[in-house]
């Protein structure tokens, strides 16, 4: 059955990516960022999806895609990707600049599921991205480590509010190259490609299981220093700011 399929951050990186495979197979697409030229460039690529520009620090804009998304019926699968992200150290960051990569990130994501829910099918799948960074507090990763482990903790919250009507998944993906990652002065354990990243995502979405992580060697070591006592965790903290 062919499913209908709404993805936030579709413009770019993984969420474009997620577009072109999608529509390979057969998926009806929805296509969500606040670029709508980068969104139509997409849905031209694909050969054709309902582009809808909406950003996630907006209800309003996400209320009048949602009305559209509505008038056709219900969906299968809603994902948001939309992140902001900057390099540096938390003493160093712009105020500023961290409080918007709390509102893109962790609000954003919030306003998103609040849009998403009502449109889903019985059983439909909301699909949220946290990150690696958001196991534990890591260096450079400043504002935007936290921020993901809140969205780790608001999807593990939904995953019990919503079952069995909203089948809640959690993307943690590791480095993956992107805009976002090349602004990254360091070399990247472990990087994969923004279609092979794709790939993995759809084959655990298909499946069954909470979240879906990746490359599976990066996140097994950093699922493991998470649950270490704090000064042995801490300790290889400190290594990595080193």
């Amino acid at each position: 059955m062919k499913q209908r399929i709404w993805i936030m951050g579709a413009s770019e990186g993984i969420g474009a990516e997620l577009a072109r495979q999608w529509s390979g197979h057969g998926a009806d697409l929805i296509l969500s960022a606040r670029s709508e030229d980068a969104l139509a460039s997409i849905a031209a690529e694909i050969g054709g999806a309902e582009v809808l520009p909406a950003d996630v620090t907006d209800p309003a804009s996400l209320c009048r895609a949602a009305e559209a998304i509505a008038s056709r019926g219900s969906i299968d699968r809603a994902i948001t990707l939309a992140a902001l992200y900057e390099p540096g150290q938390v003493m160093q960051v712009d105020p500023e600049l961290a409080a918007r990569i709390v509102e893109v990130n962790m609000t954003g994501t919030f306003n998103f599921v609040r849009a998403a829910v009502p449109l889903l099918r019985p059983g439909g799948q909301l699909v949220l991205t946290g990150s690696i960074a958001g196991y534990v507090g890591l260096p450079q990763a400043q504002i935007y480590s936290a921020t993901k482990a809140g969205v780790t903790n608001l999807a593990e919250t939904l995953r019990a509010e919503l079952a069995p009507q909203v089948d809640v998944r959690l993307i943690s993906p590791g480095f993956v190259d992107t805009r976002m990652t090349r602004k990254n002065d360091f070399d990247m354990p472990g990087i994969i490609a923004a279609n092979e990243a794709g790939r993995r995502i759809i084959k655990g979405l298909d499946a069954r299981g909470f979240e879906i992580h990746f490359p599976r060697r990066m996140t097994f070591l950093f699922k493991l220093l998470r649950v270490l006592p704090y000064p042995l965790a801490l300790r290889l903290t400190r290594r990595l700011v080193r």
